[in-house]
């Protein structure tokens, strides 16, 4: 590559990740930070109410087998869930992948995020060669028969979910860029927020509400900011008790301080009338005080 004069800025000249070939020719290369980071947050907000949690397993990037007569055959979607299976493989192990005819439980929903490399045949827009395996949509669709299939350009922020509706899928109509889905009683859609302190356009799950679901770090923040908040008011309530307790003892002290006077304005009448009962008696008057 020749350089330019002026020489042009490295950002301008060399190529990205998607222009570099794989030192193996067959592997498009690990996946880039978003593809790491979104299904991190979609496994985070991922809480169906209606399936206990160790019954629901989630995976990102992880080779899905789905065909016992070409056991070589995979798909490794950018993330998957099933319900009704064990978290753990055997109820003991992490899983190395996901086999489809030891498992015997189909994947409920796929999440494919669409880059360069894999855009066509994620829409089911690439001709199948009939010597090598069927594409993603056909696995899916067909073979699978995957309820929900989404899929989520990062590029244009675009929400596409497709439904299995008699055999083919479907594409939903979205108006506000959120799919709700009642057998998990949880909805998917498009959230305008900071993740991993980025701030950007992210898919995540949102409840019956309307409200997102909340990762284990934003439900610490709210504890933490709520904690923060009932502090504040058991602050703002002793100050209150104590500006009480100050008014109380200045009603007292005022009480008290009209007590002594009535005292002092008792013992003043005595004593004029004590004086004025000598007059009289001076005066030869002996007043009838009875």
């Amino acid at each position: 590559m020749y350089q330019t004069d002026p020489p042009r800025s490295p950002k301008d000249v060399l190529p990205t990740m998607y222009d570099l070939p794989s030192e193996d020719p067959e592997e498009p290369g690990l996946p880039d930070q978003f593809h790491i980071l979104q299904p991190r947050l979609l496994d985070e907000t991922f809480r169906p109410l209606n399936y206990p949690s160790d019954e629901i397993f989630v995976a990102s990037d992880l080779n899905l087998y789905y065909d016992p007569r070409h056991p070589l055959w995979y798909k490794r979607p950018d993330w998957f869930a099933v319900l009704g299976v064990s978290r753990l493989y055997e109820q003991r192990d992490l899983r190395l992948s996901y086999v489809i005819w030891q498992e015997g439980v189909h994947p409920f929903i796929v999440v494919e995020l669409l880059s360069p490399g894999t855009e066509k045949e994620d829409l089911g827009q690439t001709l199948r060669d009939i010597e090598q395996p069927p594409g993603k949509w056909e696995v899916y669709e067909q073979i699978l028969r995957i309820p929900y299939y989404v899929v989520f350009d990062r590029y244009k922020y675009q929400l596409r979910v497709f439904k299995l509706n008699g055999g083919r899928y479907t594409e939903v109509a979205l108006s506000d860029s959120r799919f709700w889905i009642p057998e998990l009683e949880l909805g998917l859609g498009v959230w305008q927020g900071r993740y991993q302190d980025v701030e950007q356009p992210w898919l995540r799950w949102y409840d019956w509400t309307g409200c997102w679901v909340l990762t284990s770090t934003e439900q610490q923040t709210q504890r933490a900011e709520q904690e923060k908040q009932r502090a504040e008011q058991e602050k703002q309530r002793a100050e209150q008790e104590k500006q009480r307790a100050e008014q109380e003892k200045q009603r007292a002290e005022q009480e008290k301080q009209r007590a002594e006077q009535e005292k002092q304005r008792a013992e003043q009448e005595k004593q004029r009338a004590e004086k004025l009962l000598a007059q009289l008696r001076s005066l030869g008057f002996e007043p009838d005080i009875d």
